[in-house]
């Protein structure tokens, strides 16, 4: 994938999101997922853009360009694609599979949202913004060892009649993704095109989009669903 892609090397002590300990309740994801936007990141290094997305999937709305700046030397060696791949290389392959099958849809249907990561403590989380604020997201892709879902990042607000959305805090909702499938199916289609034109930053029709790398935690709870390492 060709991504503009520029890393912002936060500090390497757990972020907001480490106060967390459940990651196997309905509501963790909820939580830790307002929580994981509270990191504050550094300087950025870019690297290539992606193209814009083929014509004719779906109608929403892509965004723009990066600016050149600096990074700590800690992580200016190592492309943002292969951290990026790292990151989910922490997880079962199966896991690590239906990740990057999620994100290529999201990609296709967002193709210039700027990618913001966040491997923290609970859940490697990839949001999708219009701008480098974390507030500004849209959606994002949340995963731990126990599953992957796609969080809304007002998701209160949007218009759910078939009930599908989880959550209960007053703000965040997320679906559950045992499959990338689900990211074409009407209902969830219906529910990112909400939250597109729902943004108090929308995200504009031309431009291309990168990835930010904007906090790494020292400590993590384990992305498989056992200790076993690779």
């Amino acid at each position: 994938m060709n991504r503009e892609s520029r890393v912002l090397i936060a500090d390497t002590q757990t972020p907001a999101s480490g106060s967390i300990t459940s990651s196997h309740s309905s509501n963790a994801l909820d939580c830790a997922l307002i929580a994981v936007y509270s990191s504050a990141p550094h300087g950025p290094v870019i690297q290539k853009r992606r193209p814009a997305r083929p014509p004719g999937v779906v109608d929403l709305k892509p965004l723009g360009a990066g600016m050149k700046s600096t990074a700590s030397l800690a992580n200016r060696e190592a492309p943002v694609a292969k951290q990026v791949a790292a990151f989910i290389a922490k997880f079962d392959p199966k896991a690590a599979k239906l990740i990057h099958l999620c994100r290529a849809e999201l990609n296709e249907l967002l193709p210039t949202a700027i990618e913001l990561v966040y491997d923290n403590y609970n859940f490697f989380v990839i949001g999708y913004a219009a701008t480098e604020r974390a507030s500004d997201c849209i959606v994002s892709l949340a995963a731990a060892a126990n599953g992957v879902g796609l969080s809304f990042y007002h998701g209160a607000a949007l218009p759910d009649p078939q009930k599908v959305l989880l959550g209960a805090g007053k703000q965040n909702r997320f679906i559950r993704l045992p499959t990338p499938d689900l990211l074409r199916s009407p209902v969830v289609l219906a529910l990112i095109r909400a939250a597109v034109t729902q943004a108090k930053t929308p995200l504009p029709a031309t431009g291309g989009g990168y990835t930010v790398i904007k906090s790494i935690s020292a400590k993590q709870r384990s992305r498989r669903k056992s200790n076993d390492h690779p």
